[in-house]
């Protein structure tokens, strides 16, 4: 039993023995496997980093390379550069030389100029003084010779040459004054004439009415009324003053508007035709009358519109353009007037190359002012222009309106057109009859004014003011002063006169000479 168990004990050593000698020889041979494996490794990596080392040592090698190429090259081209800008300095330093030398000799010549001029000035001031001393020691014998002090003899020289200088410019204005005439005479005649031979108007002398006449004169005594009460209503519904006098068969109707004094004679001619006359009726008969006058001004209006061609004309301008057949100039109907215009003016337009239909529309409402409210500020150009300006009309067409009796300069050709037009339908033969009083009082104004300038013998007004002969003292005035009169006179009379067209003054300069013969 013992001896068994020691032999397994034994066994059991010896087992252990072997496994030890057994175990260790394996960790000697790991051992001797790891360090190869790690001498290898070790090798390996020290062949790597030398190979790296090799590449890095190249690669730098290649970039000091490029590197050194690259600024070898920006050396070269800096070299060129400052090679280029030595050359060039070089020549502007030799330019720079030579304008140096050029100025340096500029110089020269100008200070040998300056001494030249100094030299000759000095010559000239020597020559002027002597000059002066002939011109003093003349002087002294022409005032002992003339009898005149030196300050009368520069007056008579400064007369004399003031007279040479306005005989020379009448002369010229002369000329001037010729040729622009002719010029202007030829087309002006050509123009105004073929636009009147295209429009021949037919003459209408419509007075205003003032006057209405009664059947019988009890019709007078019922428009009165008890106490005035129909006659003061009639004036305060109507606006007109009603004037009833010892007059047989007639009543007159007073208003400075005249659509109202038309409307006013329709009125009292239908109380007439009714019978009954109070109040009421004549409120009645009024709005009937005024309304038939408001339609026929629109239907007088939109017809000249039509005669003439244009469009677009506002209906309130229209009332105006129709209320001119209810008004006079010099007898002459002003809505006749208003058509001839339009006509003329369009057709001087069209000789002209302009727009016919604004010179038409023009020349028509050139007049509307004549009918607007008393009450309104300025000429009948200046409110019939501001009138046309409110509702809606061109602003050429305004001003052409406001300049035709020259109340605003005239800056166009159309504002030119329509004043002449104007004139020319109110001057033409049998369109005007002028009060007798008004034409004595014209040449009475324009002969004073004519014999007021000095050298004037005798003047007379001829053509209904329309001419003016002047008769001047040929000892006094020679041609050119002539001339100069004419001018002076036609001056004077646009400044303090007024008329319409123009007024023309020929002044007459002549010799006679008479021989008796026994």
């Amino acid at each position: 039993m013992t001896e068994s168990i020691i032999f397994a004990v034994v066994g059991v050593l010896i087992g252990a023995v072997v496994a030890f000698v057994v175990a260790k020889s394996k960790n000697a041979q790991a051992d001797k496997s790891a360090a190869d494996e790690g001498t290898s490794l070790l090798a390996k990596a020290k062949a790597e980093a030398e190979e790296l080392r090799k590449n890095a040592r190249n690669e730098a090698k290649q970039v000091v390379r490029e590197e050194r190429q690259q600024l070898e090259a920006d050396m070269e081209r800096k070299k060129k550069g400052i090679a280029d800008l030595e050359r060039g300095l070089t020549k502007k330093e030799v330019a720079l030389e030579q304008k140096t030398e050029d100025l340096q000799k500029q110089i020269e010549r100008t200070k040998a100029k300056e001494t030249e001029f100094e030299t000759k000035a000095e010559k000239l001031d020597g020559e002027f003084k002597k000059v002066q001393e002939k011109q003093e020691e003349l002087a002294g014998k022409l005032t002992a010779i003339s009898g005149l002090t030196k300050e009368e003899a520069k007056n008579q020289l400064i007369a004399s040459v003031e007279q040479e200088a306005k005989v020379e410019a009448a002369k010229l204005i002369m000329r001037i004054e010729e040729e622009a005439k002719e010029e202007a005479e030829k087309r002006a005649k050509r123009v105004v004439g073929i636009a009147i031979q295209r429009f021949a108007g037919e003459y209408v002398a419509e007075q205003t009415i003032s006057t209405v006449e009664l059947a019988d004169d009890g019709i007078k005594g019922r428009l009165i009324g008890r106490e005035g009460r129909n006659i003061r209503a009639f004036e305060q519904i109507c606006g007109v003053d009603l004037i009833i006098d010892d007059t047989p068969g007639v009543v007159t109707i007073s208003s400075f508007n005249v659509v109202r004094k038309e409307i006013a004679r329709m009125t009292i001619e239908r109380l007439m035709a009714d019978g009954r006359i109070h109040p009421a009726k004549i409120e009645e008969f009024h709005d009937k009358a005024k309304h038939e006058v408001e339609t026929r001004l629109r239907e007088l209006g939109e017809k000249a519109q039509m005669e003439i061609g244009v469009h677009g004309i506002h209906p309130e301008i229209l009332k105006l353009i129709g209320a001119l057949n209810w008004r006079t100039s010099y007898t002459q109907n002003q809505y006749q007037h208003a058509l001839e215009a339009a006509f003329i003016c369009g057709n001087m337009a069209a000789e002209l190359g302009l727009n016919v239909k604004q010179a038409r529309r023009a020349g028509l409402m050139h007049d509307i002012g004549k009918v607007l409210d008393a009450s309104a500020e300025g000429s009948h150009a200046v409110i019939g222009a501001d009138f046309a300006k409110k509702y809606g009309e061109s602003p050429d067409i305004v001003h052409a309106i406001r300049a035709h009796h020259d109340d605003e300069k005239p800056e166009s050709v159309l504002s030119h057109l329509v004043a002449a037009a104007d004139a020319l339908s109110g001057a033409r033969p049998g369109a005007r009859k002028a009060l007798k009083e008004s034409y004595v009082s014209r040449l009475t104004d324009i002969e004073k004014i004519v014999n007021s300038f000095e050298g004037v013998t005798k003047s007379y007004a001829i053509s209904a003011g329309r001419e003016i002969r002047v008769l001047v003292d040929n000892e006094r005035l020679n041609d050119e002063q002539t001339i100069m009169l004419s001018r002076d006179i036609a001056k004077k009379i646009e400044q303090e006169m007024s008329y319409p067209g123009t007024i023309k003054v020929a002044v007459i300069r002549e010799t006679r000479a008479v021989g008796i013969a026994k």
